[in-house]
């Protein structure tokens, strides 16, 4: 049906070559990305596109024939253009955030502004942060839906041209959502109060009606997230039994269900609509390698993205927004060698065009492939990460680096590529990342498993985690070092805390080291979900969570360490380092090495700052665990 031989021939030559054994220059790894996400005018005509660039983002929307930049827009150091919106074929909005670090999390009211495409009728959106846009009106030229929580939770209509607000709707929650139906009318509810119960809400008349409420890290509460297009039945998502979340289609007034797409390992990662919006396509999982289920397979759209996920069985595809009449789509291609590649598929043609890499000096021939992995837990249960083994080297008795993801509620390891696991990979290190009980993805019970086991059973999964390498004989178990960054700096030093015999050395990158200091430092107890959050997830008494602190354990901590911070850090203020080494001290012990950059905050953004951390990073790694 579609011409995808040509297709089929390129994701080959994207990901095939010959290997290559030379260490990978450390600047053209942490160089940044030429281009971000691209998102389609509804005509198929232009791209917006982001420009990741050090310390900000900014956005150029192009021709999509001919690459002709029609305008740019740049909000100044540490200002990240994103969320893009197109509202007209000539029109679109979008959002510009503040984040002070590669760890940290964007600001999560980023201010709203809208433009035409060359630039020419811009406007700030009044008091624009409160808003998160969820979709076009429909019959309103330059109009959109909005969201806002300030004491309850608001739905109102946008004019992108003018900045008038209306409102159109309440519901009572402390931060909320909605979900029209395919009139635009009013369903459903969704959010949370300040303590982080999650609610969803049905519209019944001119009433709200409870449909179901779970505390934080809870089951049993099915989430809307689009009408069909009968508009009678809802698609929902949720979890059962603590197990990943499933999607079904209810009929709200027969209570009648049907389950229509699920995975026994993965949460869903994401969902794909038809271009008008109207129609459930596929549900992205993320249980190893990303994957897709196709759940509408009749429809045209959907036919064509099995096609191209076809076309690509080496590789993983993200799919974009597509035009109004679902003709057009942008994807974006890559792997775990691969940063990427976006195209813009044609489906009446069945072609695919090339629009931008992101990073097209990357040879992915000579990137290291990660392996998804699985082993099983002191208690049985299932453990899940990746393993990357350098390349031209054989795959045994390797020094090895545990890398931890931060978060560590919510975020994960993915498959994909990681620019830090390549540089590791490249000078002989076989890298471990481990999903340990707490990280998202994995349905709920999976997360509340890690709730105040901090410096506990998530440890161990990581201590169960070296000993399969070793087992299995990737490890050298005389060269392992550990190192992770935010919740991740905190578990490379309370590793070998709880295993000293284990490892060689450790680094703790923008890190927690007193769980106290957590209740009065940063910018996480400045809010009242913040305050919940903790008292949720870490140890309840004084007495435990000093025992469950790096920096409260100096007496077992006896293997070199290295430290690195940001001076600017408000998610983890670099006091938590500076305590950390005074209580050394204190015990007559002090760092090896100490990395402080005073313009970065959580987590390095600038390349030269990232370049200068590993160089630290490897010469601290080569004098305690040296590839031979």
């Amino acid at each position: 049906m579609f011409k995808m031989l040509t297709l089929t021939l390129l994701a080959v030559s994207l990901l095939l070559g010959p290997a290559q054994a030379e260490p990978i220059a450390l600047k053209d790894l942490f160089r940044n990305a030429e281009f971000g996400g691209v998102t389609l005018s509804p005509d198929g005509k232009h791209i917006a596109v982001a420009l990741p660039e050090g310390d900000r983002t900014s956005l150029v929307v192009l021709e999509v024939e001919g690459k002709k930049a029609k305008g740019r827009w740049d909000y100044g150091a540490n200002r990240h253009i994103g969320g893009v919106r197109w509202v007209s074929n000539q029109r679109f909005m979008f959002s510009v955030s503040s984040k002070l670090g590669s760890l940290d999390f964007q600001q999560t009211s980023p201010d709203l502004y809208a433009s035409n495409i060359d630039g020419s009728r811009r406007i700030d959106i009044p008091n624009g942060n409160v808003y998160q846009i969820i979709g076009r009106v429909r019959g309103e030229d330059n109009v959109v839906w909005a969201q806002r929580s300030i004491d309850q939770a608001f739905l109102s209509k946008i004019d992108t041209l003018t900045g008038q607000v209306r409102t159109a709707g309440t519901a009572p929650l402390d931060f909320g959502s909605f979900v029209l139906d395919q009139n635009d009318e009013i369903r459903y509810a969704i959010g949370r109060q300040k303590d982080n119960r999650m609610r969803t809400l049905r519209r019944v008349g001119s009433e709200w009606k409870l449909i179901g409420e779970t505390e934080m890290g809870g089951d049993g509460l099915l989430m809307p997230i689009m009408f069909a297009p009968d508009n009678q039945r809802v698609y929902m998502q949720g979890s059962r039994d603590g197990k990943p979340a499933v999607t079904l289609l209810l009929d709200a007034e027969t209570g009648q269900e049907e389950v229509i797409s699920a995975n026994p390992i993965s949460d869903p990662r994401g969902i794909l609509t038809s271009g008008d919006g109207s129609t459930l396509l596929a549900i992205e999982y993320l249980p190893g390698k990303p994957e897709y289920q196709i759940v509408n397979p009749t429809h045209p759209e959907a036919r064509a993205i099995a096609g191209l996920i076809a076309a690509f069985p080496n590789a993983s595809l993200r799919f974009g927004n597509a035009s109004q009449d679902g003709r057009l789509r942008v994807f974006y291609v890559y792997s775990d060698t691969d940063p990427g590649t976006y195209y813009l598929f044609d489906r009446e043609r069945g072609t695919a065009t090339f629009l931008l890499s992101t990073r097209r000096w990357i040879k992915p021939e000579a990137m290291a492939n990660a392996k998804p992995i699985q082993f099983a837990a002191r208690d049985g249960l299932d453990i899940h990460g990746y393993l990357t083994l350098p390349k031209a080297r054989e795959a045994k008795k390797l020094p090895m680096v545990v890398f931890v993801h931060g978060g560590p509620h919510g975020p994960r390891d993915v498959w994909g590529f990681d620019p830090h696991v390549q540089a590791m990979a490249s000078r002989g290190y076989a890298v471990l990342q481990i999903n340990f009980r707490g990280s998202g993805g994995y349905g709920p019970a999976f997360e509340r498993a890690g709730y105040r086991k901090w410096g506990r059973e998530m440890q161990d999964d990581l201590t169960h985690g070296v000993r399969w390498a070793i087992e299995q004989g990737y490890a050298d178990a005389d060269r392992i070092c550990i190192y992770g960054g935010s919740y991740g700096g905190y578990a490379a030093l309370m590793s070998p805390i709880r295993e000293p015999e284990l490892y060689r050395c450790a680094i703790g990158y923008v890190g927690v080291y007193s769980l106290p200091m957590m209740f009065d430092k940063g910018d996480i107890p400045r809010s009242a979900p913040g305050r919940a959050f903790q008292r949720r997830v870490l140890p309840e008494s004084e007495e435990e969570q000093k025992a469950q602190s790096p920096a409260f354990n100096i007496d077992k901590l006896n293997i070199p360490v290295m430290f690195v911070h940001g001076a600017k850090d408000e998610r983890v203020p670099i006091e938590q380092m500076n305590f950390m080494i005074k209580e050394m001290e204190r015990q007559s012990k002090k760092p090896e090495d100490v990395l402080v950059e005073r313009n970065e905050g959580h987590g390095f953004q600038l390349p030269e700052n990232n370049v200068k951390l590993y160089e630290r990073l490897f010469a601290f790694l080569e004098r305690h665990t040296a590839p031979r």
